[in-house]
């Protein structure tokens, strides 16, 4: 989908004998034990340097608000979570959550932006450890769509209607038909061209939170324009 990656930096913070932030260190260390993350993963998820988050966990170093709005965005936790007084256990092994969502036509919050059309699904619920996304593309050509877009994690798409051109960095291009899916990592430079005279529409759902994926599109959004709530169909 039409996100961008960013680099990790070695400027996460203040180092030295400077306080750390709150029980910051304890509670990343929990949260990454917790999901079962090296640091490796939680650095592409949050741009943090590796070096970094274990001087964070080690509690040598300290982070500025940037950076730890940086961080409860990319491991999709609240702010708040990294100073709460006690220690927050984590939940027991196959706890229950018993969350659902039903979507009928047209919900979903509607975004748009210069590669695709999106709609994001089941936007009632928050901190979804996946995120399904129906797209629209809008371009036709390789030239017209410009660099391919990357983003942190892996996805899987399902043409819904019409025909899907995807073009990724290390292979060559596919025409995916309505049913047809993939499942690619999408580090990996890639792009959807609308392959067919009609709509053409996809579902993806990619790994990883949605408000960074939200986060790094809206970089990506021209002015609105007045359209349907919904999907487009056909006639």
């Amino acid at each position: 989908m039409a996100i961008h990656g960013r680099s990790p930096k070695d400027d996460g913070g203040d180092s030295g004998s400077g306080a750390p932030n709150g029980r910051l260190g304890e509670a990343l260390r929990q949260l990454r034990r917790q999901n079962g993350w090296t640091l490796a993963d939680m650095s592409e998820r949050t741009g943090l340097a590796i070096s970094t988050l274990s001087k964070v966990e080690n509690d040598q170093m300290s982070l500025t608000y940037d950076k730890l709005t940086n961080l409860s965005e990319g491991l999709g936790v609240d702010i708040t979570y990294f100073f709460s007084a006690q220690p927050m256990e984590p939940p027991p092994a196959m706890a229950v959550m018993a969350r659902r969502s039903i979507n009928r036509t047209g919900d979903g919050e509607h975004i748009l932006t210069r590669h695709y059309e999106h709609w994001y699904p089941s936007a009632d619920l928050s901190h979804k450890r996946m995120v399904p996304i129906i797209a629209e593309p809008k371009a036709r050509t390789l030239e017209e769509f410009g660099e391919l877009l990357r983003h942190p994690g892996e996805e899987f798409a399902m043409v819904m209607e019409g025909r899907i051109a995807l073009h990724t960095e290390f292979y060559a291009p596919v025409i995916l038909e309505k049913g047809h899916s993939v499942y690619f990592d999408s580090t990996m430079g890639h792009a959807y061209l609308a392959a067919d005279d009609g709509p053409c529409r996809l579902l993806s759902v990619c790994s990883g939170t949605e408000s960074e994926l939200k986060r790094l599109v809206s970089s990506d959004t021209p002015p609105p324009k007045p359209r349907s709530s919904s999907p487009r169909k056909k006639p």
